[in-house]
């Protein structure tokens, strides 16, 4: 990989005794957990349950699954929905769902491709354990967004589900080593309902860039530049609107981007650790995956801004022309090295811009490397100039989504006839809406809407 220029010559091992960081960032996300940090910060929204969809499920589970039966057996959910205001006539819709496959997992919970059998349409279903001691906040999230590049929420709503057979004997092992309270605890589980699980039915996306990029890698080939500009834009394209209602996603990453592989239409997808930011209000350092994560929250930042966004989208551009991740850190230490070694050491100030507090600044002094030297000489300039726009340690020097997408490199997805080839018409890139450009200056705007679409639109 380029990254491994002439200014990369130390090794990590010495570079890593000058970077005195900021203890927080780095610890595991257990102990995060463990030192209440993660809890206080999942604790400021209101209760996840008291949602205003007025949904209620009706669905009982004749046996409960782990995960591994989840990936055999199909699971069946009836839901009811009330249309319109219940407290007057209102009218009950009755929507039934049944799985077909698991297509994501993790420690978020699991995924489904599943059709919804009252409209024959297929559907994702993410199904998420609702944890007492945490706030889902994307539920809520969900119903703020609507945009033409971010996954939409058809419907959503909640189901109880047993507990296994192996949680159901820890659960009374642990009972019976208490006799005091044995009695107590037993009629607790008889009358336990089970967990809780939170269902989001969104549109099924078929693809991610994740595996488009993995494909094309495996076959010895690099992503078509013209797919590469086109997921760049929708993606500053969806990240502008969400920052624009404040929103933050926080793991913007190759697996998070969904695109339909007939269209090349993309979408931005998991919502799991996104928040909205409010000024003065302290936020977790330890988020993002790792070789996607702004160095100001490896710097310990807990007043950082949507900026974070903008910096994963030029590592998965970055990503995406290179064939490999830019910054591959094997552990949050090594990943501020990586960025070292090609943005070379932080100033004081940029230190500073990335958080005021930090007071420690003994690092060894790295030149940066030249963009051409990393991605060598034929990745187009414009390319460069937009990764130099973005990955930078300044968060405030960084493009914001729609200056992202009004650089020149995008002029070709401009261009009146530009197709995918076969005549497939490009994805929708130009039908901005009112609250997508308000406060977006009229040269701005001219440069995000072509002439030719500025006529149609008369």
């Amino acid at each position: 990989m380029a990254a491994g220029g002439s200014s990369s010559s130390a090794q990590p091992e010495k570079l890593m005794k000058g970077l005195q960081l900021d203890k927080k960032s780095l610890t595991s996300t257990s102990q995060e957990v463990g030192n209440g940090q993660m809890e206080i910060d999942m604790r400021n929204e209101a209760s996840v349950l008291n949602f205003t969809c007025a949904l209620d499920i009706c669905s009982h589970i004749s046996s409960s699954l782990s995960l591994f039966n989840a990936l055999k057996h199909k699971q069946k959910y009836e839901s009811y929905r009330f249309e319109g205001d219940p407290n007057e006539v209102g009218h009950v819709v009755t929507t039934r769902y049944e799985t077909q496959r698991v297509v994501g997992n993790g420690s978020f919970g699991v995924v489904y491709k599943a059709l919804c059998t009252t409209t024959n349409q297929t559907v994702a279903i993410k199904k998420v354990l609702q944890d007492k001691r945490f706030k889902n906040r994307e539920l809520a999230i969900m119903k703020l967004l609507r945009h033409t590049n971010v996954v939409h929420m058809r419907h959503s709503f909640y189901h109880h589900q047993q507990r296994d057979n192996k949680q159901q004997q820890r659960e009374e092992n642990d009972n019976n080593n208490n006799k005091d309270n044995n009695n107590r605890n037993n009629e607790t589980n008889r009358n336990d309902p089970g967990e809780v699980y939170l269902n989001l039915v969104l549109d099924y996306v078929p693809d991610t860039v994740y595996r488009i990029s993995k494909q094309h890698n495996q076959a010895g080939e690099r992503i078509p530049i013209l797919y590469v500009k086109l997921y760049a834009y929708q993606m500053a394209r969806g990240l502008a609107a969400i920052h624009k209602i404040g929103v933050c996603h926080r793991d913007i990453k190759p697996q998070n981007l969904l695109v339909d592989t007939q269209t090349h239409a993309l979408k931005i997808c998991d919502f799991g650790s996104a928040k909205t930011l409010t000024p003065g209000e302290p936020n977790i350092s330890y988020i993002c995956s790792r070789y996607y994560r702004a160095p100001e929250l490896m710097f310990g930042s807990t007043d950082y801004s949507t900026a974070i966004d903008v910096w994963s989208v030029g590592c998965v551009v970055a990503e995406l022309l290179l064939g490999a991740p830019l910054f591959p850190g094997d552990s949050g230490i090594d990943q501020l090295v990586e960025i070292i070694k090609i943005l070379g050491t932080p100033t004081r100030e940029e230190i500073l811009s990335m958080n005021p507090n930090y007071r420690e600044f003994k690092f060894p002094h790295i030149k940066a490397m030249k963009w051409e030297n990393v991605f060598g000489k034929e990745v187009e300039k414009e390319a460069l100039e937009v990764i130099a726009n973005v990955l930078v340690y300044t968060p405030t020097n960084r493009f914001d989504g729609l200056q992202f997408c009004a650089h020149e490199w995008f002029d070709e997805l401009r261009q009146e006839g530009k197709s995918l080839g076969d005549n497939k018409p490009l994805p929708p890139l130009f039908d901005f809406t009112d609250e997508e450009l308000k406060g977006v200056d009229e040269s701005l705007r001219r440069k995000l809407i072509p002439e030719w679409v500025r006529r149609q639109n008369r």
